[in-house]
């Protein structure tokens, strides 16, 4: 019997080979019973409770707990194999209202749930939280931080990072949009910058501190800047004494020269129209080529402005490396069109990191969340016909994308759709963006959530999420001491040099 399948070391292998040595005792007992496949249970972690082997069944491995993993965890449920999905983070993420959270309309639970709890009811899936470190396809082992793990089919769906088109120096200037973390991270400065202008002595800082800069087009970028001018104009003008809220500059940056590339021309321009209607200033043909703390610069030209959030572009998941396979320009996989890597045919990779021309026409497969599902979906259809002795015949092993239409929303009543050959704006498209958001959410908690904060949110313009957390390290003025009027000096006791605490 194989040694992965056994968990039966050979003579003169120790039991822990593999593994740090320094690897924390109840995490090596993991990662073995996981090796051995055996079942790890919450006792299992601290020694009390016995082993209970697993049924000898082979093993799928999905790494990403992301759209498309969960989609093949959820499509492998009647199949005769063990699914171990593992994630290095334990919560799905609904990545389409991350901007949400970013600008305080939602909390990150409305949006994001425990993976463990979504798949609790597929009995031949487990999770296990990991950190993957590479792939071995050779010997078929995923290798973790903390050891490795066999498989006998892989499904690679880890997802992408931002782009910072070989300027990573830029990153902790310019946050991107990816995660939960990322949206804590965006909110928190939204709402200090805020919170910065209403102590700000002179009228430049001032201005500066209210100015914020999207660089990037696309949907996200689009939905990022039409929230952030939504908050100054309707949500918090009253929450403030010392400065006007509305007089917030919001410009949105985009290298192109149209907004949302994926949308039909005519969306992209009434997009345009309505962001300059809520008072965006759209620069298209706008190339980055530097950002500072203090704003970014645009050719020749540097835009003050002490909030930068870059929607610009994505890079693949690095993992996609370990496989010794061509990769694109962004680092994705090139897949057969089966969806698996050339040289491997029990890996698949789908979602973000794969590079696939399944669309119409044979045309790229956008990096959507639709996408992923289908790919998913597809990889365990494969996988499930070949564990059960019967798989797919060679014509019906491609995967053909189904486009399903896209949607981008720019404020409150203010959206753009195109399916097929049809195309809508307005609040039409806005009641048909948020229908499709609703019902792709996980849980019913998360659906009811999401339906009560906008349902708030329309009735009384008001955002409920703005809280600011970690350490802030707010500048903000001496207790006592008030900023100058606009325009003019400080008075009374206050200096022109007012200190400013940290």
């Amino acid at each position: 019997m194989p040694e992965r399948a056994s968990g039966i070391m050979p003579p003169g292998r120790s039991r822990f080979q593999g593994l740090p040595v320094d690897l924390k005792p109840e995490r090596r007992t993991i990662i073995l019973k996981l090796h051995r496949r055996e079942t790890v249970t919450d006792s299992s972690l601290s020694g009390e409770a016995a082993v209970t082997p697993m049924m000898d069944r082979r093993r799928v491995v999905i790494v990403g707990g992301g759209f498309g993993g969960l989609a093949a965890a959820r499509a492998l449920a009647r199949a005769p194999v063990d699914v171990l999905l593992l994630d290095r983070k334990n919560h799905h993420t609904f990545q389409p209202l991350l901007y949400q959270v970013a600008t305080a309309a939602l909390s990150p639970a409305d949006i994001a749930s425990p993976i463990r709890h979504i798949l609790y009811r597929q009995k031949n899936c487990r999770v296990a939280l990991a950190s993957v470190t590479g792939v071995d396809v050779t010997r078929k082992v995923v290798q973790l931080e903390g050891g490795e793990i066999p498989y006998d089919w892989l499904i690679l769906a880890a997802g992408a990072t931002h782009s910072y088109f070989g300027r990573e120096d830029w990153s902790t200037l310019a946050p991107g949009l990816k995660s939960v973390e990322d949206a804590t991270t965006i909110r928190t400065r939204l709402l200090l910058a805020f919170e910065d202008a209403e102590y700000e002595v002179g009228e430049e800082a001032r201005r500066a501190a209210l100015t914020f800069a999207v660089v990037g087009g696309g949907p996200t970028g689009v939905e990022l800047a039409g929230a952030i001018k939504e908050i100054a104009a309707s949500s918090i003008p009253a929450d403030f004494r010392n400065i006007d809220t509305k007089t917030a500059r919001v410009l949105l940056l985009q290298g192109g020269d149209r907004l949302l590339p994926a949308f039909d021309p005519s969306l992209g321009d009434r997009a345009r129209r309505d962001l300059e209607s809520l008072g965006v200033e759209v620069r298209l043909g706008a190339r980055v080529t530097g950002v500072a703390d203090g704003g970014v610069t645009v050719g020749d030209e540097f835009v003050p402005a002490r909030n930068i959030l870059w929607a610009a572009g994505v890079q693949a998941n690095p993992l996609g490396k370990s496989l010794g396979v061509p990769l694109d320009r962004s680092g994705r996989v090139s897949v057969a069109p089966d969806l698996t890597v050339p040289g491997a045919p029990a890996v698949y990779v789908i979602g973000d990191m794969a590079a696939s021309n399944g669309a119409k026409g044979g045309m790229p497969v956008p990096g959507v969340a639709p996408a992923a599902i289908q790919m998913g979906r597809h990889a365990a259809r494969l996988i499930a016909a070949e564990a059960r002795g019967t798989p797919a015949a060679a014509a019906d092993r491609a995967f053909a994308y189904r486009d399903k239409g896209s949607l981008a929303t720019i404020g409150r009543w203010r959206a753009v759709a195109q399916i097929g050959g049809l195309k809508f704006a307005g609040p039409f498209a806005w009641l048909l963006w948020a229908v499709v958001h609703v019902a792709s959410l996980v849980n019913f908690r998360n659906r009811f959530a999401v339906l009560m904060n906008w349902f708030w949110q329309l009735i009384t313009a008001s955002r409920g999420a703005r809280l600011i957390t970690g350490d802030p390290r707010l500048p903000c003025a001496v207790p006592g001491e008030r900023p100058a009027p606009s325009g003019s000096l400080p008075s009374g006791d206050a200096r022109p040099d007012q200190e400013r605490l940290r």
